[in-house]
């Protein structure tokens, strides 16, 4: 039969020599090889639009991050800032909107302190939603770089909500989702293997764009949040979904600084759940989470209760106290054992920070009271013998000459202890406590890796004197005194009301 003319001049030139043939093959081969490499991947990677790589949840066929381990999922991130006692509260809220949104959680790291500041949500004056957030990027890359990071997850113990809401850390989903090296970010081997990659820097910029909200919706596959506390507080369930908040700016502040605003309470659920356009976005990456009491108000986030609703109630119920990790908690009570062994009182005297400095006055004389109603205690039923008092401050020792505090530290009556960051229990705490991973173990491992360690080169041992002291306190038993607003005293009275330490 004969066979077609082009098929029969294919037959014939290759008949006549091979060599084109081999030559066409090694043409194909070679950028075949160089696809597979994980140099020419990232390469092409950095040209393509972030959203048309790896796998990913999102409607349609639209694909959202890189890695197929997390097609599929839909996860909330947020931006914390100020102090370690704000970022927990931050987080106690970013579980509950996590929990109502069935979203995965993305736990961030600690941040250093005031390294990321929100402004004033009572003078409405606060920084836009995509600049907090890309400040959180910015300075965790930073904590990277320095080998200083350590995730909120390492801290504080997530296993009371680990049954009910999904979270990932930050390490492994920005390590999954934007294809970044992450590795400096980690301690121990479990943590390498999960957040390791090939990433060039421009992978680091897009990721910044992404999960800040700057570059827009990356393609329907992120929705930024733009709602803040100048005209927004988040509700759920209260049938008042758009009616004007209790506050508001006063007329002098709206002629002064120029506010249009208007504050509305949101139902949380009906803006960004079911029907809504955030809840196709794969990533739904707020603002600050963060509220306070003001004026008969909340701040910004106002869901408390969920009577209607049992299975957010419950989360409610486990987030008003999330306790230190259990490292931590025992070195408390081995101080309190092995170090005081004697009943004590706790001093939490924050005297440098912010407002604090201006209240010297009121601190100290809070604190002699609390002294004098402990010694008349201690003389109905012990008799004589020092008070012994555990003292944490932000004042150095250095600096206590002329104060009441050197007062106190020459009297008699009195027998103080205090720890330093370098003393060798926190030390020890610091390093068993990395080498835990609790932050990358408590939420997803991809099942592949779940078992892998790596070898890699360990981040810094973290600062952790201030929640060791704070274990510390949650052990008086003679009671405790707290600078009057200080979050700090706020967390030491709720570990003392759920009895974290039974000595």
């Amino acid at each position: 039969m004969d066979l077609p003319a082009s098929r029969g001049r294919w037959r014939k030139r290759s008949a006549r020599s091979h060599a084109p043939l081999l030559v066409a093959v090694l043409v194909l081969l070679i950028p075949a090889s160089l696809l597979l490499s994980s140099a020419y991947s990232s390469l092409l990677r950095s040209i393509l639009p972030f959203s048309g790589f790896g796998g990913g949840g999102g409607g349609g066929g639209r694909r959202c991050g890189r890695s197929p381990e997390l097609e599929g999922e839909r996860f909330l991130w947020y931006a914390p800032h100020s102090g370690f006692s704000n970022q927990v509260g931050e987080l106690r809220n970013a579980v509950v909107a996590a929990a109502l949104l069935n979203r995965t959680l993305v736990v961030p790291p600690v941040l250093d302190h005031h390294a990321v500041v929100l402004g004033s949500c009572p003078k409405f004056r606060v920084a836009d939603a995509s600049d907090l957030r890309a400040a959180v990027w910015d300075h965790s890359m930073q904590l990277l770089r320095e080998r200083r990071y350590v995730s909120m997850g390492d801290i504080i113990d997530l296993s009371p909500i680990k049954a009910t809401v999904r979270t990932i850390d930050f390490r492994m989903f920005v390590s999954l989702w934007c294809g970044v090296d992450m590795r400096k970010t980690c301690f121990s081997g479990l943590c390498c293997a999960v957040s390791g990659g090939g990433s060039l820097p421009g992978d680091y910029d897009r990721c910044r764009s992404m999960l800040s909200g700057l570059g827009g919706s990356e393609n329907g596959c992120v929705y930024p949040v733009q709602d803040d506390c100048r005209t927004t507080v988040w509700t759920y369930q209260e049938n008042n979904d758009g009616a004007l908040d209790s506050f508001q700016p006063d007329e002098d502040l709206k002629k002064r600084k120029k506010i249009s605003y208007v504050r509305r309470r949101k139902d949380m659920y009906k803006a960004l759940g079911p029907g809504s356009e955030a809840e196709d976005a794969s990533l739904l990456a707020f603002g600050t989470l963060f509220s306070g009491p003001y004026k008969g108000s909340e701040s910004y986030f106002d869901i408390h209760e969920s009577p209607k609703d049992r299975r957010l109630q419950t989360i409610l119920e486990k987030v008003e106290f999330l306790p230190f990790a259990p490292e931590i908690i025992a070195a408390g009570k081995e101080f309190a054992r092995k170090k005081i062994k004697e009943p004590f009182l706790c001093a939490q005297l924050r005297l440098l920070d912010g407002q604090f400095k201006n209240h010297w006055k009121a601190t100290f004389s809070a604190l002699k009271e609390k002294l004098k109603a402990v010694a008349l205690e201690m003389k109905k039923t012990q008799g004589s013998g020092p008070i012994h008092m555990f003292m944490m401050t932000d004042l150095p020792p250095a600096n206590w000459s002329k104060t009441y505090l050197a007062d106190i530290a020459k009297d008699g009556r009195y027998k103080l202890h205090t720890l330093k960051e370098s003393d060798e229990l926190v030390a020890q705490t610091a390093e068993r406590l990395m080498a835990a991973e609790h932050g990358v173990r408590s939420g997803f491992i991809p099942k592949n890796i779940a078992n892998t360690r790596k070898d890699c080169d360990p981040v810094q041992l973290p600062e952790i004197l201030l929640y060791v002291e704070e274990s510390v306190c949650s052990c008086a038993s003679l009671g405790f005194v707290g600078t009057a607003g200080s979050t700090i005293a706020g967390s030491i009275e709720t570990m003392r009301k759920n009895n974290v330490c039974q000595l």
